[in-house]
Order: C-alpha cells, then sequence, then structure tokens
C-alpha cells in the first residue's frame, strides 16, 4: 500500500488503517450474514407454526358449525309424478 511506496510515519498509519477498515468491514459483513440467516430462519419457522395454527383454528371452526341438516317435513308426500 501506501507505506511500500512511501517511506513515512503518515504513509505507515494509513496503511494500518485502510487494513484495519477492510477488517471491520469483513466483521460487519460476516455478522450482518449471520443475522440474515437467523432471520431467514426464524421467519421458515414461523411460516409452519402459522399454517399450523390456522389448520387447527378451522378444524375448530368446523366441528363448532352446526351441521346443514334437511328437515323432513312430517306427514304424507305424494310422489314426485303425483304433485302437479
Amino acid at each position: 500500500m501506501a507505506a511500500t511506496v512511501l517511506n513515512s510515519v503518515r504513509a505507515v498509519q494509513m496503511s494500518v488503517f485502510v487494513v484495519r477498515a477492510f477488517v471491520r468491514l469483513r466483521k460487519m459483513v460476516t455478522t450482518n450474514r449471520q443475522l440474515a440467516a437467523r432471520i431467514d430462519e426464524l421467519e421458515y419457522r414461523l411460516q409452519d407454526h402459522d399454517s399450523d395454527i390456522q389448520d387447527l383454528i378451522e378444524a375448530i371452526r368446523e366441528l363448532t358449525e352446526p351441521a346443514n341438516r334437511r328437515h323432513r317435513r312430517i306427514g304424507f308426500q305424494l310422489p314426485v309424478a303425483q304433485q302437479r
């Protein structure tokens, strides 16, 4: 870097500064990747969890709804052909 071309204290300081900046940048990128991976994993888990809860709610609703029963009329009914 600058220290290899220029032989001064300031050039050495700037070279060290640049290297430290890249090390920090690499650390931040690694941390952000790990954080992004954790968020993706959490989102995946919650997505499955939510669908399971939704399935349970739908099953409970089906059980609590009254059945559609056709009520038969009491008494004698004429056959369909004779009703006209």
